[in-house]
């Protein structure tokens, strides 16, 4: 956990809304100077901002609508953090709450130095990686309409099918719609088919996109990481695009900590009381290594007779875990030296 600590003239807390700001701003010796709410408008912060533009520090809360605030402070060189939400929400619980509360004990934690700070993803390639997280919603709602359509067949006691309905051509060829009873229930697999064949078109033409942006904004990156066997082009992308850049991590534990890979143990007074924080962290990388271990498995034997060995010891679950956590922490010292993968050092032989 990280905390701001560089002293300023005043400090400003807001409580952000979608269509409201309520705005704190206290001086160093921590009295309120101003307290208000305003519309959700860059010249009317600007405005209120504007009698303490000499030395202020603007923080808020890491919500969704963080972009323009952290975007607008940038342009106007005034400092800017911003709180990570669930340590935040820890440190200033209170019995009563409301938007001025809420504003008020922002500015404190950020005056006093206990605002702990989350990554100001900058301008440029965020919208990319928001991007690529859409494109992965996207794929995720393809596949649920094809497996209610596989549902639906198993529901009225249908013959299988003989090919996987994810390639369009099969689809065409076994005419999926037409082994269903007319009515309802084809009319359902219709639309369901119409969706897949509209997503399959828009996820190719945003595939092709994000690869040729890629190649302009980190292209040394996007290649070292697919130098790792079975991570092709969209887990290099996601890896890529949620690192953005290893040297913000400085050390490996860090990073691994950040990618969920490694558990945090509680303990009191000598004794291990259990483990907690596995919400804590960046679930698309979580996920993203986890693919990555299994696709490693499939394409190396190597790693795969290591995966067998330990788990005799560990069972399958724990020995991925491992595996994911050695992975994370090779592609940390990849990306930092600028190295392609080495599976002898992979597998520390």
């Amino acid at each position: 956990m990280n905390f701001y600590t560089k002293q300023h003239q005043f400090y400003c807390g807001i409580d952000l809304h979608a269509r409201l700001l309520a705005v704190c701003i206290l001086d160093q010796a921590g009295n309120i100077v101003c307290q208000t709410k305003i519309a959700a408008d860059k010249q009317i912060l600007l405005d209120t901002l504007a009698p303490y533009r000499v030395d202020v520090v603007v923080c808020v809360e890491c919500l969704f609508a963080w972009y323009w605030v952290g975007d607008l402070c940038k342009e106007n060189g005034i400092p800017f953090v911003l709180g990570h939400a669930l340590y935040m929400r820890a440190i200033h619980g209170g019995k009563t709450k409301d938007d001025d509360i809420d504003a008020e004990k922002i500015g404190r934690l950020l005056r006093g130095g206990n605002i702990p700070t989350a990554y100001v993803y900058p301008k440029g390639m965020r919208e990319t990686r928001d991007l690529l997280r859409r494109r992965n919603h996207l794929v995720r709602k393809r596949a649920q309409l094809i497996a209610h359509i596989q549902i639906t067949n198993a529901q009225y006691n249908l013959p299988p099918f003989p090919k996987k309905l994810i390639y369009a051509h099969n689809r065409a060829e076994m005419q999926v719609a037409q082994r269903f009873p007319e009515g309802p229930v084809r009319k359902s697999i219709e639309v369901n088919l119409a969706v897949v064949d509209a997503l399959d078109v828009q996820l190719a033409d945003l595939e092709l996109y994000l690869e040729r942006t890629v190649k302009v904004e980190n292209p040394q990156s996007y290649h070292v990481l697919q130098t790792i066997p079975g991570v092709g082009k969209i887990l290099a992308l996601i890896l890529l695009y949620e690192i953005h850049t290893i040297r913000r991590f400085a050390t490996a534990g860090d990073f691994l900590s950040y990618a969920r890979l490694v558990r945090c143990v509680h303990k009191s007074a000598g004794k291990t009381l259990g483990h907690g924080g596995k919400k804590i962290g960046n679930a698309h990388l979580k996920w993203a290594f986890s693919e990555a271990v299994c696709l490693l498995v499939r394409c190396c034997p190597t790693v795969k007779i290591w995966q067998q060995r330990h788990e005799k010891k560990h069972g399958k679950k724990k020995t991925l875990g491992i595996l994911a956590a050695r992975l994370g922490r090779a592609v940390y010292h990849m990306l930092r030296r600028g190295q392609a993968f080495d599976l002898q050092k992979f597998l520390g032989q």
